[in-house]
């Protein structure tokens, strides 16, 4: 696991309340994100995912679509997070067949104040609820695991990658 940063969390003022950082002085830089997320299920389940036959559709589709609504809507959903024009949102998807799961991985870029680690996660995140939603009807028992940003960069923090 990496180091915890040893500064004071920035969204909790002196007297301990909650708010939303102001970027008002911060240079417009180009950033990126990429996070990832596992489902694991059934190998029928995986099997009827990639053949394209489940009865509500084009899962893999469906599932892109929503991690990339979902990133676009990320401050909606995340109370404290700034609203961002962003410049793209890519969700893709590799399958495991040997472990019998799905691979999620959503980048975001954005020119701006901010970062876009919490929409890249937001992305990976909904995209792999969507595939739950898509397929509970045959298999109840899938599980989203790993959820993890896998690297950052642009901003005053520079470039940040998780260890492998």
């Amino acid at each position: 696991m990496a180091p915890m940063n040893e500064n004071k969390l920035t969204h909790i003022d002196e007297q301990g309340r909650a708010r939303m950082v102001d970027v008002g002085g911060k240079d417009v830089t180009e950033r990126e994100a990429t996070a990832s997320a596992i489902i694991s299920m059934q190998p029928e389940t995986l099997a009827l995912i990639l053949s394209g036959d489940s009865k509500k559709g084009d899962v893999l589709g469906v599932a892109r679509i929503a991690g990339i609504q979902a990133a676009k809507k990320c401050s909606d959903l995340i109370p404290l997070c700034h609203p961002l024009a962003l410049n793209s949102a890519e969700v893709t998807f590799d399958s495991d067949e040997e472990n019998s799961r799905v691979l999620v991985q959503a980048t975001c870029k954005v020119s701006g104040k901010t970062g876009v680690e919490m929409e890249a996660l937001t992305a990976a995140s909904i995209a792999a609820l969507t595939i739950y939603d898509m397929c509970k009807a045959v298999d109840r028992g899938m599980v989203i695991s790993e959820v993890a940003l896998e690297e950052k960069s642009g901003g005053k923090s520079g470039t940040w990658s998780r260890s492998r």
